[in-house]
């Protein structure tokens, strides 16, 4: 009975958002279609779902986004946010918003890249010496352009996007150069990419479900693992680890989407709130990122855990070891998306 649970409340919620865009959408008048606008009463509210539990980023996006919908519209659009995997797992959830069952979803573009393959261009590995830059790589003119086409072309639109900071290692093994990648048993997600990665940092990556990652760090399985700060804190891993590097590896990112048929269906008006709305918890998301960052590095070094800085000779040789990665992803992404993302 347990396992029907998110199929129960899913069906529920397919029926809600039914009669919503039905009350709130388009309707026909004499087999003319005719658009409502925000004078028309939304009746029920329009599911935006997430994987992730209500203490992190990803759920102050959502959270923002929906919060921004309701007072941009003066309480006439309305929108629910599921979190924890109330409605599915990330590829049930990509699924159902493609067919505009569950409309908005805020999840990682990992999971995403079985749907556009051209999304593996965010692990390219070592591009970015701070976060900013990263954001301005995901918000360059061209770069949203052929971003936003992949997603269209997939039955989705990109709304905005937000991030987690960087992804960091943590080890319980001292950290001394690019020597001290040597051999460490590294948990990673099942990502070609991130496998090669670390392979090329002369690591042994471990393919783990970050369920059995606390675990494998007490047991000695894995020596190390990399995450965002929020993870680290949530999942208690500094029990079992003593150092965290600063390799930056990769940027957490995190995206709001919308299925491009319902987006498609509503009036101008009310896309235009949505774009704005999203807009606003962009924002609001990664301000919230950085201060975070900065709480999370304190619980941790209250912890007892040490920070380790790479060096620039130490980066430099982690990005002249990444050349196989890059060109990888480039097989795959493309090159124009690939340069305009590295041009940063």
């Amino acid at each position: 009975m347990k396992g029907k649970t998110p199929s129960i409340i899913l069906a529920l919620v397919l029926v809600v958002i039914t009669v919503a865009t039905v009350a709130f959408g388009n309707y026909q008048i004499n087999g003319k279609k005719e658009q409502t606008d925000l004078e028309e009463e939304q009746r029920y509210s329009w599911p935006l779902a997430t994987c992730s539990t209500e203490d992190t980023i990803t759920h102050i996006f959502a959270t923002a986004f929906a919060e921004e919908v309701n007072r941009l519209s003066d309480g006439k659009m309305k929108i629910t946010v599921y979190p924890q995997s109330t409605l599915g797992g990330d590829r049930e959830l990509m699924e159902s918003c493609k067919d505009g069952d569950i409309p908005f979803v805020v999840q990682s573009p990992a999971p995403q890249v079985s749907f556009m393959p051209q999304l593996c261009v965010f692990d390219a590995p070592c591009l970015f010496d701070n976060i900013q830059d990263a954001r301005d790589a995901v918000d360059g003119e061209e770069f949203q352009k052929i971003i936003k086409g992949i997603y269209k072309d997939a039955g989705y639109n990109l709304l905005g996007m937000a991030d987690q900071c960087f992804r960091v290692m943590t080890s319980s093994k001292e950290f001394t150069g690019f020597e001290s990648f040597k051999g460490q048993k590294i948990r990673t997600m099942e990502n070609s990419f991130h496998i090669q990665f670390w392979k090329q940092m002369g690591a042994n990556p471990t393919p783990m479900s970050f369920s059995e990652v606390y675990i494998g760090l007490q047991q000695g399985t894995i020596d190390a693992q990399e995450n965002a700060y929020e993870i680290i804190v949530s999942a208690k891993l500094y029990e079992q680890q003593k150092y965290v590097i600063y390799t930056n590896a990769v940027p957490d990112f995190t995206t709001l989407i919308v299925s491009d048929e319902f987006f498609q269906e509503l009036s101008k008006e009310q896309q235009e709130i949505i774009e704005l709305a999203a807009k606003n918890a962009q924002e609001k998301a990664r301000e919230s990122a950085d201060e975070r960052k900065e709480q999370r590095q304190i619980q941790l070094e209250e912890a007892g855990m040490e920070f380790v800085e790479i060096d620039d000779e130490t980066w430099a040789k982690m990005q002249e070891a990444c050349a196989p990665v890059y060109e990888a992803i480039r097989k795959q992404a493309g090159d124009e998306l690939l340069d305009l993302y590295m041009k940063k």
